[in-house]
């Protein structure tokens, strides 16, 4: 599971196995990389987390987009903790 900011200073969060890999396919723009990154650049890696099973990413990555942007912020900061994903 991982946070991108981007030049725009917005967050873009998605689930992968290879963090380096995704983000390096955000960054080329190429046809892998996220239609909503496209245009956004620079793009930085703000968070990531190790995350067991698919399962359990994908209902990270759902907590994560419900929260409010003060609320990523915290999370990317280390304010808030992130709910035990079973």
């Amino acid at each position: 599971m991982y946070l991108v900011r981007c030049g725009d200073g917005s967050l873009y969060t998605g689930i992968t196995t290879d963090v380096d890999r995704r983000l390096a396919e955000h960054a080329s723009g190429g046809p892998r990389a996220a239609k909503y990154l496209r245009g956004r650049k620079p793009l930085a890696l703000a968070f990531s987390l190790h995350v067991g099973r698919k399962s359990s990413a994908l209902a990270l990555e759902r907590w994560i987009k419900s929260l409010s942007r003060a609320r990523k912020d915290d999370l990317i900061a280390g304010r808030l903790s992130w709910p035990e994903m079973s």
